[in-house]
């Protein structure tokens, strides 16, 4: 899945500039969208989203034997874990060259002292196998710092978007108006949108309850893939109950600039981000953005500017701050225009595949090429 939704145009850059790209992933549904991209893919059975310890500890010799069978000159992985398990087995099979994407530690100062150890523990230990770590913060910047790895291995990527596809001129408002009316939206209902897998640590507590507060002033809709496999999953339960207090749950989708463009406000309640792509493609679709106080929201969303920043778990800002913007369209407009400009300003995606390209072409001026770059 994340290398199609994610990684997919970057692939697409990649194999542009003259690379062969193989994706290295779970076997799974989007493997047809790669091929379609003109991106071959290898099959890891032993791999899973969820974590499994038993199938993780078989993952790693796999890909071993994968790489090893392969010959790339870069393994490029993504953590977390394609990161904790890609970065040794590329070392152990002998590739010359090791990248790693941090898209959010995924441990934060609130969370217990075993989970913040286990997870730097294991972050520091794989490390060790990369030439470069590439960051999409300055927070996640200074905990490498913090966990012994080298300055001169650290590079601050960002995260971007196709600002071309998320352009409001592009917009079909017969196509905004028809999704509107299939969510339920009466003329002049402010649509307030959440995109998400549906997991607990995206903060859905908070958007059911929020929903519940704000009643009919607001139609919540709720865009994303349940994922009844991985730890923390929405249950049915909860969804039911939040349906009959007027959330509507879209499932997975991919006309993502009609969906933005068809919210009036975007809310992300996450406990944990990297550098959130749903928030940077609102904001570039003009939308004003409520997320949570957190490293990644904090990069995307300038508190009064372009949006709010309320505090992590906190129903009763969330629901004030959203309910501010349901309220005063002027708002929602001055705050949707700035938002655009500030992802014109730093969410380009270009910038991040010409970083990528740059820290790729620097690793194998030190090396003659093998066969192939591949993405883990």
């Amino acid at each position: 899945m994340s290398l199609d939704w994610l990684l997919g145009r970057q692939l697409e850059a990649f194999a542009a500039a003259g690379f062969e790209v193989i994706g290295v992933s779970a076997p799974g549904l989007h493997v047809e969208a790669l091929a379609a991209r003109g991106i071959a893919h290898v099959p890891v059975s032993s791999f899973t989203r969820a974590l499994a310890p038993h199938r993780d500890l078989a993952a790693g010799p796999e890909l071993v034997s994968v790489f090893r069978r392969l010959r790339p000159d870069i393994v490029h992985t993504h953590n977390p874990k394609p990161g904790i398990l890609g970065r040794p087995a590329a070392r152990w099979a002998g590739v010359p060259h090791v990248v790693n994407t941090v898209h959010g530690l995924y441990a934060l100062p609130g969370d217990s002292r075993r989970r913040r150890a286990v997870v730097y523990g294991l972050e520091r230990a794989a490390a060790r196998f990369s030439d470069v770590e590439l960051l999409q913060n300055v927070e996640d910047l200074a905990v490498m710092r913090r966990l012994g790895v080298d300055d001169e291995r650290l590079v601050v990527l960002g995260n971007g978007i196709d600002l071309t596809r998320f352009d409001p001129k592009r917009v079909d408002p017969r196509r905004r108006e028809a999704l509107r009316r299939q969510w339920g939206a009466e003329p002049g209902t402010v649509v307030v949108g959440v995109v998400g897998r549906l997991v607990w640590e995206k903060g859905y507590r908070e958007v059911f309850e929020m929903a519940r507060r704000l009643g009919p002033r607001a139609r919540v809709v709720v865009v994303g893939p349940a994922e009844p496999d991985k730890r923390g999953a929405v249950d049915t339960a909860s969804m039911e109950a939040a349906a009959a207090d007027g959330v509507v749950f879209c499932g997975e989708r991919h006309d993502m600039v009609d969906v933005h463009a068809a919210f009036d406000v975007f809310v992300l309640a996450s406990h944990r981000e990297g550098y959130p792509r749903a928030a940077m493609e609102a904001s570039a679709l003009a939308r004003p953005v409520v997320a949570t106080d957190i490293r990644g929201c904090r990069q995307v969303v300038v508190d009064g500017e372009t949006g709010r920043l309320v505090p992590v778990g906190d129903v009763a800002a969330l629901t004030a701050a959203v309910a501010d913007l349901v309220d005063d369209p002027r708002r929602r407009q001055e705050w949707g225009r700035a938002a655009r400009r500030r992802a014109e300003a730093e969410f380009d995606e270009r910038r991040v595949i010409a970083i990528t390209l740059g820290v790729y072409e620097r690793l194998l001026a030190s090396a003659p090429r093998r066969a192939a770059t591949t993405a883990a």
